[in-house]
């Protein structure tokens, strides 16, 4: 059976009524939203709300006990894994950045864009010219071509955040999750991310989870609202931050 497509030219990701229970509890209670290509979405909530969760869903750690979830109208994520998910253009980050600490920031990016093939292709994978042209691009992009022979490990917390969504980069995925991306940063390191983060949507659908609203507001972006596992609210930061409903349960002002 078709799924319903209520804009058959727009939305890369398609959630719809999707329901996830743990013992009894919803983590998610019919949660719906979309993402079009090219856009970037931030996505705020109090702790429990079921932002993790909703990133699990799609990603295929979780499987719905209810819903609906596409990517690109075609793709059903509800019965991919995790890996397939990955393979179809899906990339995410998690809050702690997770680079190779010994190896150097290039050859971090090159594992990576290994990784990002079948077993076949790494087995024969070889840098080439265009390879390293493409490295180069990234290193360029986040901010560390002068970092690209140090070892990861000294790099500092937000540089390794940096290489991490490189990392994801290289892989030229159309969907990003990013959670927390700016946790433990330094102003001008949030500053520079934000800057990072409006340079690659557009290329790619980008959806940020955050609590900082100064790192919100600085990315200028349509903001969801999560509460009790479905959407409380959506429209422009001011928009949300002047809902009572928000007030009463989030921003506590």
């Amino acid at each position: 059976m078709t799924a319903a497509w209520p804009d058959p030219d727009g939305d890369v990701l398609y959630v719809d009524g999707v329901t996830v229970s743990f013992d009894g509890f919803k983590a998610l209670n019919s949660l719906s939203f979309t993402a079009e290509p090219g856009e970037m979405r931030a996505i705020i909530g109090p702790n429990g709300a079921g932002k993790t969760t909703m990133m699990d869903v799609v990603t295929g750690k979780t499987r719905p006990d209810a819903g609906q979830v596409f990517f690109k109208q075609t793709h059903d994520l509800t019965r991919m894994d995790e890996a397939a998910i990955a393979n179809l253009g899906i990339g995410r980050k998690f809050q702690k950045p997770t680079v190779f600490e010994n190896h150097t920031v290039f050859e971090n990016l090159e594992l990576a864009l290994r990784s990002g093939r079948g077993p076949l292709e790494s087995l024969f994978f070889r840098m080439t010219p265009e390879r390293v042209a493409r490295i180069d691009a990234v290193l360029a992009t986040i901010g560390l071509s002068d970092q690209r022979s140090s070892r990861a490990g000294a790099l500092s917390h937000g540089q390794k955040q940096w290489l991490e969504i490189g990392m994801l980069l290289i892989q030229d995925p159309e969907l990003l999750f990013l959670d927390e991306p700016v946790a433990g940063m330094t102003d001008a390191e949030t500053e520079q991310t934000a800057e990072l983060l409006r340079q690659i949507a557009g290329q790619h659908s980008v959806v940020v989870v955050e609590h900082d609203m100064a790192f919100v507001r600085a990315l200028g972006v349509k903001v969801t609202v999560l509460h009790e596992g479905s959407v409380l609210a959506e429209g422009s930061l001011d928009h949300v931050q002047n809902d009572q409903r928000v007030i009463e349960v989030y921003l506590g002002r």
